[in-house]
Parts: structure tokens; sequence; C-alpha cells
């Protein structure tokens, strides 16, 4: 990946597989057509794009923005925040700390495309995220490996959610209780290809992470060490990207693209705000869609 100018910004990679900064931004939700066309551009390839001293923004102006790149995405299970239309916010405070792998919200069928993340309040140290590449997790895998995978399907559901706070410190029993409740309120069961193919790259993806529970046709053994397997290629360090978070910043990725985790090694407070648009229904290398298999 090389640097790139045009008339308009500039990209500048920030890590070899994954991951770039655009520069001369100002988001809005009034943005320049080909401004944005280069934006989108810049995300098909990097899959993640980072836009420093977006300070401007407000919960309003992240929202209209955000309507450029597709029609926002509902969480099916946690509520927006109080005063926004479509705002899904990251609080520390409330027990959101992610501490684990995962493509958001791949326990139903329909997967949101892409993400607006904000940094609202950031720690002074932690705090970063890490994006990975699932496409080149894909073709760094053995032959036979890449074979096994396009045949298979895995089971995700928000049961295994990343949300569990699995070795997360600092957060009351009370507060993990209550985060829970909420995210499990209603519990998906969504089979998927463990192999997708994109919609708008053609490219091929592996979709797995944290709400991946097992693999269709194996026992709950066998599927752990066939994922830890596949996710062992999604999270090898050449296939990431990590992002040091300023108040201000925005991050945008495609998330049927990605796998990300956001560390939890803070003890201060952290606030982020996410807009979700679009969705995309994944459909395997033999044109086999994802289903829900149930809801409760």
């Amino acid at each position: 990946m090389t640097e790139t100018k045009t008339q308009q910004i500039k990209v500048v990679p920030v890590a070899g597989r994954i991951g770039a900064e655009i520069h001369g931004v100002q988001l809005s939700g009034d943005l320049d057509f080909n401004i944005f066309s280069e934006i989108k551009q810049a995300l098909n390839e990097h899959k993640v794009v980072f836009f420093k001293g977006q300070n401007h923004l407000d919960d309003a102006n992240q929202e209209a923005f955000a309507k450029l790149l597709g029609e926002p995405y509902a969480h099916p299970t946690v509520p927006v925040k109080n005063d926004t239309s479509y705002i899904f916010e990251l609080d520390s405070a409330q027990g959101a700390k992610a501490n684990q792998w995962h493509t958001d919200v791949t326990f139903v069928p329909a997967v949101p495309k892409y993400s607006i993340l904000r940094g609202v309040t950031i720690p002074k140290v932690g705090g970063d995220t890490v994006w990975a590449n699932t496409n080149t997790a894909y073709e760094d895998l053995p032959d036979g490996l890449r074979h096994l995978a396009d045949e298979l399907w895995a089971i995700h559901t928000n049961e295994y959610d990343y949300a569990q706070f699995k070795q997360v410190e600092n957060t009351t029993d009370e507060v993990k209780k209550k985060y829970r409740e909420i995210f499990e309120s209603t519990i998906y069961k969504t089979r998927h290809p463990v192999v997708h193919v994109h919609a708008e790259t053609g490219k091929r993806h592996l979709l797995l992470g944290g709400f991946a529970g097992r693999v269709e046709g194996y026992t709950t053994s066998e599927s752990e060490r066939l994922l830890s397997i596949f996710d062992s290629y999604v999270t090898r360090l050449e296939n990431t990207v990590r992002w040091q978070w300023n108040e201000g910043d925005v991050a945008i990725w495609d998330n049927l693209a990605t796998q990300h985790y956001a560390i939890a090694d803070y003890d201060q407070h952290r606030v982020v705000r996410r807009v979700t648009v679009g969705k995309e229904i994944p459909i395997n290398t033999e044109n086999e869609s994802s289903r829900l298999l149930n809801k409760k």
C-alpha cells in the first residue's frame, strides 16, 4: 500500500495490509460528492480509515455524515443514546468494554456494513482499538484449510457476546449484569458461512469472531479447535492495524471485511459513539445465504 493524493484528499496507509489515515477532510453531512467518493474508494481498499481532529462533530453531525454511507442500522437489542436517532454509545462506566475480537452484530442474518466511531472521552493511556483484515487472513490459509473453510457454516449468537466482560477489571458486577441483560434481552442464533463473498469487492473473507459459537456439523470441542485455527490467521499481527485514540478522532470501517478488538487496558473513563449503517445478508462461494435459526 502506498500513499495516494488526489486534488481533494491525501490517503496515508498506517499498516501494510489494512488501515489508512485520510488528511484534508472535515466530515459533515453535506460533504462534497467527489470527496465522499474518494473516501469510499479508500475504505474499499484499506478496510478501515481514520480522520484526526474532527472535534467539530456532535451527535447530530455524526449521524448526518453517517447517512451518506447508507441507511442507519438499528442495533437489535441495545437502545440508542438519549436525544439521538441512531447513536450507539459505548461508555466504560456503563460496562461497555469489548475486549474480544468480533465483527459487529453477526448474530443476525443482515449484518451491518459500515460503522462510524467517534472518540468523545479518551483515557490518557490505553483504550486503543485494533482492526484485522479478514480477506488477507483467508488468503493466508494453506490450500487445504481454504477449501475446508469455503464449505463450512458457523452458528453465531449473542449468548457469546463480547460484552460478557471476561477478564475486564474495574467494572462492578451490577453494571456488568445490567449491560448483559440489555444486550441479551432477545437471543438470536444465525447460520453464517465461514467464508463469505464481499458484495462490493468480490473478495472472500472469513466471517467469524466472538459471536461464532460453533461450526455446524462438528462437536463443541472440534468447533473450538477449528475456530481457533481460523481466528489465529485473522489476528496475526501482519493482518492488523492499531489506532491510538484522541478526542475528536473518527474511524470508519467495513464491518464485513474486518474484525476488531477494543483493548480494555485502561482505568480512566472512556466514551466512544458509533453510528452503524447499511446491511448485507452474507453469501458463500456457492451463492447460499445466511439465515436465522432461532430468536427468543
